[in-house]
């Protein structure tokens, strides 16, 4: 497929066809691809938690989604049968460990210093690798975030370590029949020339 038109086809899927599994050599392009995200300084400070069992996926769904007595929503109906679900965690210490090295010499491993968290930046970037190459493979993904109040309880059930932090979930699958269009989508988007400035604001 044309980048192009990979890069117009991207958008958000929420309902998968849940016998249909992503197919080994797919997935292993989608992680592949990740991993060639730009990073700052090469800290590469991120780790990708993959999920593809019907246990792996039900643990994770337990552990993030509301507890009962809450009942599912439609998103999360739909959202639960996707085949395949890849968390992206960044890793702020590799980055301030980093540019602690003599070729940047940033001894006092400061977080200030940094303007944005890259390393949230760049494991974002890797997800939107993850997005797009969905695209490119004919499936359908999605970047939803882990709750706040359930992140505790995510890192229990799959023995996370504390340094590594969720920044999004991309769920990857064949499109299912109930998938539709975000109705934000009526929003309509933003022309080029509000949110581009030449020159000066």
């Amino acid at each position: 497929m044309e980048f192009r038109e990979v890069v117009r086809r991207r958008r958000m899927v929420r309902d998968y066809d849940p016998y249909r599994p992503v197919p080994p050599e797919v997935r292993d392009r989608l992680l592949a691809h990740a991993v060639r995200a730009p990073s700052a300084g090469f800290s590469q400070g991120w780790g990708f938690l993959v999920l593809e069992t019907a246990e792996e996926r039900g643990r994770f769904w337990t552990a993030t989604a509301p507890p009962p007595p809450a009942r599912p929503d439609r998103w999360l109906t739909r959202m639960r049968r996707a085949p395949l679900l890849v968390v992206a965690l960044s890793h702020r210490d590799a980055y301030l460990d980093r540019y602690a090295e003599p070729d940047k010499g940033w001894t006092d491993r400061d977080e200030a210093r940094w303007p944005v968290p890259y390393w949230d930046v760049d494991t974002g970037m890797a997800a939107l690798l993850m997005l797009l190459t969905a695209v490119d493979e004919g499936l359908g993904a999605c970047f939803f975030g882990v709750p706040a109040e359930r992140v505790d309880a995510f890192r229990a059930a799959f023995g996370v370590p504390e340094g590594h932090r969720p920044v999004g979930v991309v769920s990857v699958g064949y499109p299912g029949s109930d998938d539709r269009r975000s109705p934000s989508l009526r929003r309509g988007r933003r022309p080029l020339d509000e949110v581009v400035h030449r020159g000066r604001w």
